[in-house]
Order: C-alpha cells, then sequence, then structure tokens
C-alpha cells in the first residue's frame, strides 16, 4: 500500500525561514506540476520523507498530501549540504498517471568482464540512462551486461539500445562502460628504463651524452 506524506504549505521570502525548518527537522521542498496552479513552497518531516526514499529509491511516485488534495509526484532536482552531503531541498513534480514522462534511472553493471579477469578496470563513466516511459513501470535500475568486454573495449547505448526494454533518449555514443588496462606497477616501469640501450635512445631521435646520460639536443 502506497503511504501518503503530508506536506505542509510554507512561508518563503527569508532565508531565516528555511534555517529555522531544518533546525525544526523538517525538508524543504517546492511542488509544481500536474494539477497545480503554482509552483507551492512546501515543506515535509524530514525522517519521515526519508524512510520513503530509503525504502522505494529516488524514481518511486510519492503520494502526496497537502490539505484537501493528493498529487502522484516524482523527485526532481535535489539540493545538498556541500559539506555534510545531506539533503538541504528537493523539486516534487506532481504527474499524471495516464501519461509518459521522461525520467532518468540508474544503470546497473551486470556480468564478469573477460577484461577484467585478464586484470584490466572497469569503469562506468555515466551511472544513468533517460527513458520515456509511464510512471508505474518506472524500473527502480536498468541492468546492463558487460560479460563479454575485453580489456580496451567501450560499450555504448548503441551496443544494446535494442536489448532495453524502454523507450531510450541518450545518443548512440552514450558511453555505458570501458575496460582498461591494468596499469604496470612502479618496479616494472624503472626496469624498463634501466634495460634502455644507447640504440634505443638513437631510435627515438634522442642522443646520450657519455658523461651525463640523457637528452642534450
Amino acid at each position: 500500500m502506497q503511504t501518503v506524506i503530508t506536506a505542509t504549505k510554507r512561508e518563503t521570502g527569508s532565508h531565516s525561514i528555511l534555517t529555522q525548518l531544518r533546525k525544526d527537522g523538517k525538508l524543504p521542498s517546492v511542488l509544481y506540476g500536474f494539477n497545480v496552479e503554482e509552483t507551492t513552497p512546501i515543506y515535509f518531516d524530514y525522517k519521515a520523507m526519508a524512510r520513503e526514499v530509503q525504502r522505494n529509491g529516488v524514481n518511486h511516485i510519492f503520494k502526496i498530501q497537502l490539505g484537501d488534495k493528493t498529487y502522484n509526484a516524482i523527485i526532481g532536482e535535489i539540493q545538498r549540504d556541500a559539506l555534510k552531503g545531506k539533503v538541504k531541498h528537493f523539486d516534487l513534480h506532481s504527474i499524471n498517471m495516464k501519461e509518459e514522462l521522461e525520467v532518468d534511472v540508474p544503470v546497473s553493471l551486470i556480468g564478469d568482464s573477460v577484461g577484467v579477469r585478464e586484470g584490466g578496470v572497469i569503469t562506468q563513466p555515466n551511472t544513468d540512462l533517460k527513458i520515456r516511459v509511464k510512471p508505474s513501470d518506472i524500473p527502480d535500475s536498468i541492468e546492463i551486461d558487460v560479460s563479454s568486454l575485453g580489456v580496451g573495449d567501450t560499450l555504448s547505448l548503441a551496443d544494446v539500445r535494442d536489448q532495453i526494454p524502454f523507450d531510450t533518449l541518450n545518443d548512440d555514443d552514450y558511453t555505458l562502460a570501458t575496460v582498461t588496462p591494468p596499469t604496470p606497477p612502479a618496479e616494472d616501469a624503472d626496469l624498463e628504463a634501466a634495460s634502455m640501450t644507447a640504440d634505443d635512445v638513437e631510435a627515438t631521435g634522442e642522443k646520450l651524452d657519455p658523461n651525463k646520460p640523457g637528452r642534450t639536443d
């Protein structure tokens, strides 16, 4: 059963009002969108809202009670304290449950990459995908299998778009994962430098001074 979260309309115009709300354990927000006549400043009980987000995730559809009206809303922009990382404000977008909307959904990489087994390092340049979907079908995450990625391989959206059961809006070259070669240990690099000969240096166009090894030109 979906939990109804009670919101209260708040005053605006003074930074001290927001500061006091946060001291009192409240979370400032704004509500806008479907069936909302104008953007409305509101606040919640911080702990109550945090519990719902932890239980259902940020892509959850929250049922918001404001006065005598109830709204279905999703979380929009989130603002955090720069030092502590604590959420200090967020937007709530009221939605029409019958219409599709665009949302960013986390990407979850699954599978044991061939390149990683060979010592490579897998990185995830982009952690979200933008999709168009009905509110009731918003997934918690989208799984992308990286099992076949070898060292030096890159996986872009074009490679897996037809495997994703949603209308995905990012460009084809949107990078989801890449496997980079392992970094050689520092001692190996030192040994390589130590084994370099005069012939190796001349082949690169450098010259050696017999009394002072290194480049002189």
